[in-house]
């Protein structure tokens, strides 16, 4: 996957949480767009109301439900959650794309769900 897009009611609460907590890169584009760069991967962001077309049909803030690999051990996923104060639940056993993954979730500032996962090792 390249990119995926997703629409936010708050543009700098939403890079803050990605940047601070998931350590996501901000990146600027084209004419000021903004996206939030991981590994060779970014989300872009739509600002409600501001879309850029074409968009999806109802573009809604807190819609989302992404599972996104991290690389860090869980223990220190977990620890940098307790660290920035966020709640979450898990760690919980799940199957991703290749076979079984451990997971924990957490909210955005717009209520999307994030799942942080990595897949469990032999």
């Amino acid at each position: 996957m390249d990119h995926l897009v997703i629409t936010v009611r708050d543009v700098d609460a939403i890079c803050a949480f990605y940047h601070d907590v998931l350590g996501m890169q901000v990146q600027t584009f084209g004419d000021g767009r903004l996206a939030l760069k991981f590994g060779q991967q970014k989300i872009n962001i739509h600002e409600a109301g501001h879309e850029i077309d074409p968009k999806a049909d109802k573009p809604t803030p807190g819609s989302a439900d992404l599972c996104l690999l991290v690389e860090d051990s869980l223990d220190d996923v977990v620890a940098a959650l307790h660290e920035h104060r966020i709640d979450y639940m898990g760690p919980v056993n799940r199957t991703g794309a290749q076979g079984a993954i451990t997971s924990v979730y957490v909210r955005d500032p717009d209520r999307n769900l994030i799942e942080l996962s990595r897949y469990d090792q032999d």
